[in-house]
């Protein structure tokens, strides 16, 4: 009988030895390779959220760049048009100016003809007087005292004397007309001419400042085109640094989904090693009561029994049922976390007697009021509702980038926070705030 025991025993311990040479292993290799497997996902997600920060630099550099640059080219632009208007105003100038030249020309034509004409009429009319008092003068006295003499009466006489005092008369006062039609008409050709000689100097002027103008307009469109080629270069490295950004948008959503896949693979390897755990206490145990049935009689049947296993003692912390009626549902969850401040820090952790991590503080706790929620922080982001952060409730969840913590009210949230410093109250808005989580 005592022999079979012996052999029951060795059995026990051979397949305690079995589970430790085989489980230990496999434990210690998975679990570690898992999280130096994490551990490169979070630095290339790290590495990828750099490369995210200088791209958006950029994209904030250049974007800064371009406004600066368009206003510019629409200054430059508002000048063009300035330039452009004065230039039409110009040569309108230039083109009513010649217009007036030209009619000053057909003016100066006309009184040239008339001044020709009136000089023509001058000179008609001295030389006939000149041949009526060459004729008198070479006929000499006596033809005068013939005509006298060969008058019919005195009257006849006194007629023909007056008729050559009229006559004398009337050349001089013809020449004299003459000359003076003649002086005015070349007095008006004169300012006839000098008007035109003043406008052709003001189409001059405005030939020149319409040249100024052409040149300062080319020059102004020259930078004009120059910013749009700036602009145009500026906006293709914008939209580069926009999609570069995008991309590594991207890679981080990728390597986030990644590192809270890995976590469920470190939480479930751990799961396992808890269960190799147990089930080497269960043979130890079996191994103890083999010894200790191995050493009392045969037959003996003392009733020392193993006794009651009860581990129940008092943590000193209220349960979650006692919070009730204390508040709101979401208040009563914050009181409730509350009570753990000062507990450690453990990295995959659940307890909040004896350490957890962030998301293990906060699904541990809604654990406890009935609400089942994922493991990882990065799923958290999307359980329960969205609301934000102006609206936030005590119990709500506050999502930051790899981390979550519980709103408690006055801008604050309670939260697993690091190694060093356990569980903690902090102001809530200490990171920048993705998301608030609304669960009951």
């Amino acid at each position: 009988m005592r022999k079979k025991k012996w052999i029951h025993l060795f059995a026990i311990c051979m397949s305690l030895t079995m589970m430790i040479l085989v489980v230990e292993p496999v434990r210690a290799t998975t679990i570690s390779d898992l999280e130096k497997e994490k551990k490169e996902l979070e630095k290339q997600k790290e590495d990828a959220e750099n490369k995210q920060k200088e791209e958006q630099e950029k994209l904030n550099n250049i974007s800064g760049e371009i406004d600066t640059m368009q206003g510019e080219a629409d200054e430059v632009a508002g000048e063009i048009e300035e330039v452009d208007a004065a230039l039409v105003e110009t040569i309108a100038s230039v083109e009513l100016i010649e217009e007036e030249i030209g009619e000053k020309e057909v003016q100066i034509e006309e009184t040239t003809a008339e001044y020709e004409l009136a000089l023509a009429t001058e000179q008609e009319q001295y030389e006939a007087m000149k041949l009526r008092i060459q004729f008198m003068y070479e006929k000499g006295d006596t033809t005068y005292m013939q005509l006298l003499l060969e008058s019919q009466s005195f009257n006849d006489m006194l007629n023909k004397a007056d008729y050559i005092e009229k006559l004398y008369a009337y050349d001089r006062k013809m020449l004299e007309e003459y000359q003076l039609a003649r002086e005015a008409t070349e007095q008006l050709k004169e300012q006839l001419e000098g008007e035109k000689a003043e406008l052709e100097a003001q189409q001059h002027e405005l030939e020149e400042e319409k040249d100024s103008l052409e040149t300062l307009l080319a020059e102004k469109q020259a930078a004009y085109d120059d910013y749009e080629v700036q602009l145009a270069k500026a906006k293709q490295e914008a939209a580069v640094y926009k999609a570069n950004v995008k991309k590594q948008t991207e890679e981080i959503r990728k390597l986030e989904a990644a590192a809270a896949k890995k976590e469920s693979e470190i939480e479930a390897a751990k799961k396992a090693e808890e269960e190799a755990r147990k089930a080497q206490e269960e043979a130890l145990k079996r191994q103890q009561e083999a010894e200790k049935s191995s050493s009392s009689s045969s037959g003996s049947s003392s009733g020392s029994s193993s006794g009651g296993t009860s581990s129940s003692s008092s943590s000193g912390y209220a349960s979650a049922a006692s919070y009730s009626g204390s508040g709101s549902k979401g208040q009563q969850i914050a009181n409730y976390a509350c009570q753990f401040i000062g507990n450690p820090y453990v990295p995959g952790g659940t307890s909040l007697t004896n350490g957890a991590d962030c998301s293990g503080f906060v699904m541990r706790v809604y654990k406890d009021f009935g609400y089942s929620l994922p493991r990882t922080s990065y799923s958290q982001r999307s359980a329960g509702t969205s609301v934000s952060y102006s609206e936030a409730q005590p119990g709500d969840i506050i999502c930051y980038a790899g981390h979550v913590g519980i709103y408690i009210g006055n801008g604050q949230i309670v939260h697993a926070s690091t190694q060093k410093t356990g569980i903690k109250v902090t102001k809530a808005t200490y990171r920048e705030i993705l998301s608030v989580r609304r669960i009951v």
